[in-house]
């Protein structure tokens, strides 16, 4: 578990100086504050430096170098935050939707947490996703013109939907309610990262969200998607794209990084 020192540290992390009760206005607060201070990326990846989700490993790297991470290691650290507070956390399991089916068991790792004494999913792993922690059994959430609810299906299981204002519903991930250890996830957090089914070793990414919307980078490209719609632009060089890293994110990377990696399309 974090000791107060690093608690501390955590909460600097995500500009964090509000209330430390354990309910849901807390964990509202601190959903939101992570999702736009802690950038989701893959760039270790890419760059093919192992990660590694041990505590130590992730503090370093999310408080220390100032970095974000993908699903395993950002709602690990989220789920050690919470823990340290008083918040009972369990980590799901969720299997991602990829347009025609789902995908495999421990895809992608996902909260559940008690909060006020009522069930609530926390996400700050999956890139683009709800904000407001989605209560189990709830009506679900309408943010920047979506709306995210659960569907049960079977015992035990939901799907996460999206759906754009009043249109049709889209599945994101399914997930049952059975709590693991993070040593579970292991296995598919070394898939994700070496096979070239994976979709984290065919680009790049860096994303994080903004009041109204998000900004990300995508290999070579800059992307702002916001109330006035979607605008990309072309990074010129590695100058400018550490330049947008830093600008937006906050991360700097070694001057020893092979920025190219980053920019182009990995085989």
């Amino acid at each position: 578990m974090l000791n107060e020192t690093q608690i501390d540290a955590y909460l600097h992390r995500l500009e964090y100086s509000g209330p430390r009760a354990v309910d849901l206005a807390t964990l509202t607060a601190l959903h939101q504050a992570h999702l736009q201070q802690i950038a989701f990326e893959n760039l270790d990846i890419s760059l093919g430096t192992k990660l590694d989700l041990s505590t130590d490993a992730l503090l370093d790297k999310l408080l220390r170098q100032g970095r974000g991470g993908f699903c395993y290691e950002l709602n690990q650290a989220f789920a050690l935050l919470l823990e340290a507070l008083g918040f009972t956390v369990s980590r799901l399991s969720a299997r991602v939707h990829n347009g025609k089916d789902f995908g495999l068991d421990f895809d992608h790792m996902l909260l559940l947490v008690d909060a006020d004494g009522k069930d609530y999913l926390a996400d700050v792993g999956f890139g683009d996703c709800f904000r407001t922690p989605l209560q189990l059994g709830g009506e679900g959430v309408h943010e920047l013109g979506l709306h995210y609810y659960l569907l049960a299906d079977g015992q035990h299981h939901y799907v996460l939907m999206q759906a754009r204002d009043a249109g049709a519903g889209h599945a994101q991930y399914r997930f049952s309610l059975q709590a693991h250890a993070i040593s579970d996830f292991f296995a598919m957090c070394e898939y994700q990262q070496t096979s070239p089914l994976s979709h984290f070793t065919q680009k790049s990414i860096c994303s994080i969200a903004i009041a109204k919307g998000r900004i990300s980078i995508s290999n070579n490209k800059y992307i702002i998607t916001d109330e006035h719609g979607r605008h990309v632009h072309s990074i010129r060089d590695e100058d400018e794209y550490r330049t947008l890293l830093l600008e937006h994110f906050g991360m700097k990377l070694a001057g020893n990084v092979n920025v190219r990696k980053l920019l182009v399309r990995q085989a």
